[in-house]
């Protein structure tokens, strides 16, 4: 028979027994949640890393069918891996779209490709960066320092549009309204000003604009000259806030500085002249403007059409006119920014070409009188 401190004991030891148990039983099923758990992750990173991979690779390394793709202007990266996807050219948008940002790819160019299944994706993004695109069926060239009027008319020529159905499209509050949605830094409340003739005149960039169709959506004509506007403005955006200036004000000074100058250099120079009068609260006083107030193309103002009243009429208005009187180039938009410092207040254009300046309106009345008045 069992003493009572032999009891004690036994029972102390199967009460070790039993936590000995239990422990063995928790490292057991730790291992097992533990085991689990590396094997599910091992399983989902290779899974991801499979996925991945293939999603780099040619949908059809074998496949020689041409897929025509349309990208639109304006498209950004997520827009465009979304229509390759569609179309079956990549097999994996979002994959797609990290591949350009931890390769730095940009500068896409809309149109209408031709791509297969079988391309790599450097071949495609080859592709939309080169801008080898089906053939444009219409060509449309915009000069510098062309006004919106006249832009309608080149478009006029070359679609089935008329000129007024253009120029009513670019007028219009449904447009005026996408287009300030897509770029409200650019295009801004100040284009809707009461004495303002054409909101977009001097945002419709010149250049030449290629298109898949012969007869394409006015606006998708005229969008791309919008498009490219906010292309070029984009990088002067910081020096324009910094100057105290609105876009508007640089597009419109540019656009009279566009009109006034032959070349780069006189351009410069016609600007430094601009600012000096602002500056002295002089009337900008170029002619250009009376032109374009007046509406119509003359030789040779009269000093009555120095005196006609319209708000565009730098003769009669301080400072800028309300808007721009034309669609301006990059090196007006420069100079516009950047003038150089001189001591000008007039300039005279002689009919030679030649541009000459004047601190003074006696040496100006001077150069009038030997290349203007002696010549009638």
């Amino acid at each position: 028979m069992a003493t009572k401190e032999e009891g004690k004991s036994q029972e102390k030891d199967s009460a070790l027994m039993e936590k000995y148990k239990e422990a063995k039983l928790t490292r057991r099923i730790v291992f097992i949640i533990t085991s689990t758990i590396l094997l599910l992750l091992a399983g989902t990173i290779t899974g991801a890393v499979l996925f991945v991979s293939s999603a780099l690779k040619p949908v059809d390394p074998d496949s020689q069918e041409i897929i025509e793709v349309e990208i639109p202007y304006g498209s950004g990266s997520s827009t465009i891996a979304r229509i390759l996807e569609e179309n079956g050219i990549i097999k994996n948008a979002t994959v797609f779209k990290y591949y350009l940002k931890f390769n730095n790819e940009s500068n896409f160019q809309a149109g209408s490709y031709k791509l297969t299944q079988s391309m790599t994706l450097d071949e495609i993004i080859a592709s939309l960066k080169t801008g080898k695109v089906m053939q444009d069926v219409l060509s449309i060239t915009i000069p510098e320092g062309i006004h919106v009027r006249e832009i309608a008319d080149r478009i006029a020529e070359k679609t089935d549009y008329s000129a007024q159905e253009i120029l009513d499209t670019i007028n219009s509050v449904n447009f005026i309204q996408t287009v300030r949605e897509k770029y409200p830094d650019l295009v801004t409340e100040e284009i809707l000003q009461e004495n303002v003739k054409y909101p977009l005149e001097g945002y419709l960039f010149p250049a030449t604009y290629g298109f898949s169709e012969e007869n394409p959506p006015i606006e998708e004509i005229i969008m791309p000259m919008i498009d490219k506007t906010f292309e070029v403005i984009k990088p002067y955006m910081a020096d324009i806030k910094n100057k105290g200036f609105t876009v508007h004000e640089v597009l419109t000074l540019a656009s009279l500085i566009e009109e006034e100058a032959p070349d780069e250099e006189n351009r410069k120079i016609i600007s430094s002249v601009f600012y000096n009068r602002i500056e002295k609260g002089m009337p900008l006083q170029t002619d250009p403007t009376v032109i374009y107030a007046m509406g119509e193309h003359k030789e040779r103002l009269t000093f009555k059409d120095y005196e006609y009243e319209d708000p565009y009429n730098t003769y009669v208005i301080d400072g800028l006119p309300p808007g721009p009187i034309a669609n301006a180039g990059v090196s007006s938009i420069d100079a516009a920014l950047y003038p150089p410092s001189t001591d000008y207040l007039f300039f005279l254009a002689t009919p030679e070409g030649e541009v000459l300046y004047s601190e003074s309106f006696e040496q100006h009345e001077k150069y009038y009188d030997e290349h203007i008045a002696n010549r009638d």
